[in-house]
């Protein structure tokens, strides 16, 4: 599936420039005998299990071509820019296939990939291969740069990548997000990790770098039945270890249908901790409408919210305006990934303003490594120091805070910021209840 969106590049760089006010202002006409279209590949999941990330994307592609409707000024020029969409099945194999249909065959001056390792890293590193800048998301900065390397396993070997720049939290982030929530709740510190065998899960679920040794470090007792494939459709012996370890916190990042599936049979075997906080399931209102009233109070990590004091350096609108013009649009709650598919683009035109000649790879990809930019979910800057000295190149950092969903009086979950000890800036609006 593909869908093809032609904008002038003049027009995306003008936008980029014109951060608050009405972008119709100072566009440029596209020239008589314009240029070859600069072209954007754009990669995510829009069926299959992980369809719920790619669900935003039509807003905010469609959004982005209104914005530069009749070119962006790069380098004086006024160029037509067209953006390529590929999907990716939420399948790996599939997205290195389109990645290289993307670069081979459309030939794209640059690459936005967005949601979860399965998509973001194979795509990556077709791009890293054929030297195409590429700008990556909505997946944990340790699974992204540690899952590429050739030795995964020997953090001696690692290095850094020279096309291929990624921006979001990382897995210190999202521990030290839910242990905070998890302080708030009196519980016997007894954890229960749902780890697949998959590029999350592993890093999750990794003894070195994930949940394991701070859990430890934090006198938390970590229950790990081992690793179980997506789209499994029997959890009895994860939830057997759980019950004889007395599990009252249930942890872990599973795809939305696994953790359906899990909570239902949790349910029916009378396994009800009083804490579960799980990444990536839990992110969407669909997800927690499947679960029916067996949803509430369930938590999870939040990386953007209407609430999220940000606004978009493309286009000047705030968090809550993006928020509210996707809900009237579509008809369906925010999602978290709507502020992150819009910050790729502004990122992108960003870094095509600044570079010195935006269909050169080389210029795009020191323009994207010199990124320092406030967008709609934060600051994006490369080169931080708190980052690993291996991982500074390619990573920048996004704020991430904790959430619960609360279950109203409409019927309608609602997710409620409830710790910001990591960024003070985003409003709590509730503290963490238990589930029972």
């Amino acid at each position: 599936m593909r869908s093809r969106h032609t904008i002038s590049r003049r027009t995306m760089l003008k936008g980029a420039g014109a951060a608050g006010v009405a972008l119709g202002a100072g566009v440029f006409a596209p020239a008589a005998h314009a240029a070859k279209p600069l072209k954007l590949g754009y990669v995510s999941p829009h069926t299959g299990p992980l369809a719920a990330f790619g669900e935003p994307d039509d807003f905010i592609i469609k959004g982005f071509l209104d914005t530069v409707k009749g070119g962006l000024k790069l380098g004086g020029k006024n160029v037509e820019v067209e953006v390529v969409v590929k999907d990716s099945q939420s399948n790996p194999n599939r997205a290195a296939e389109v990645a290289k249909e993307l670069i081979v065959g459309d030939e794209v001056a640059m690459m936005l990939v967005a949601s979860t390792p399965e998509t973001t890293n194979p795509v990556s590193t077709q791009c890293e291969i054929e030297g195409v800048p590429c700008i990556s998301t909505v997946a944990p900065w340790q699974p992204y740069f540690i899952g590429r390397q050739q030795n995964p396993g020997d953090p001696k070997s690692w290095k850094p990548f020279e096309s291929t720049f990624h921006f979001f939290w990382g897995l210190e982030d999202i521990i030290a997000v839910y242990t905070n929530m998890w302080g708030q709740v009196s519980t016997n510190k007894s954890v229960g990790g749902l780890f697949p065998n998959d590029g999350d899960g592993n890093a999750w679920g990794d003894k070195v770098v994930g949940f394991p040794p701070v859990l430890d470090k934090l006198g938390y007792k970590l229950t790990d039945p081992g690793r179980f494939q997506d789209l499994t459709d029997d959890f009895s012996a994860q939830i057997a270890a759980f019950r004889q370890s007395e599990v009252e916190i249930v942890t872990g990042v599973v795809i939305p249908p696994d953790f359906t599936t899990f909570w239902n049979q949790a349910n029916q075997k009378g396994f009800k901790p009083k804490i579960a906080s799980v990444g990536k399931a839990l992110l969407f209102p669909v997800a927690l409408d499947a679960l029916g009233k067996a949803g509430n109070n369930l938590s999870s990590e939040v990386w953007w919210t209407p609430t999220h004091p940000f606004k978009s350096s493309l286009t000047g609108v705030s968090a809550a305006d993006l928020a509210k013009a996707y809900s009237q649009a579509s008809g369906k709650p925010w999602t978290q990934q709507l502020g992150f598919a819009h910050a790729l683009f502004e990122l992108a035109v960003d870094s095509l303003k600044r570079s010195g000649d935006a269909r050169d790879s080389k210029a795009n990809v020191a323009a994207i490594a010199n990124s320092s930019l406030d967008t709609i979910v934060g600051k994006i800057a490369f080169g931080d120091p708190a980052l690993p000295p291996f991982a500074r190149k390619n990573i920048a950092k996004t704020p991430l805070v904790g959430g619960q969903w609360r279950l109203r009086d409409t019927g309608k979950y609602e997710i409620v910021v409830v710790d910001n000890q990591t960024a003070p800036v985003i409003p709590t609006a509730g503290k963490l209840e238990p589930i029972v």
